[in-house]
């Protein structure tokens, strides 16, 4: 199971709207590349990376220049934070 805590959400939705504002169909493809590749961890909730200093695990989606942060508990896929790969990510987030 996936749960997309509201910081996740919020993430995916800032990045939609920027998007949509230039390329509504590049903003609806990254989203849809995004949710795709995060259902993956479902199957392989260890392909992410770890990294010192921030929760959990990362999931790279190059497709989409993407970083998701993510954490498993309890057989689910908490998804944390999704952000562009030149955004600083957030240490302790």
């Amino acid at each position: 199971m996936i749960v997309w805590e509201k910081s996740s959400l919020d993430d995916r939705e800032v990045i939609f709207e920027f998007l949509y504002e230039f390329n509504p169909l590049a903003a609806e493809k990254t989203d849809a590349i995004i949710e795709s590749k995060v259902e993956n961890l479902i199957q392989q909730s260890l392909m992410g990376v770890e990294r010192e200093g921030i929760q959990g695990r990362l999931l790279i989606i190059p497709e989409v220049s993407m970083i998701v942060s993510y954490f498993v508990q309890d057989g689910a896929v908490h998804i944390l934070r999704v952000l562009h790969q030149k955004q600083k990510f957030p240490v302790g987030n």
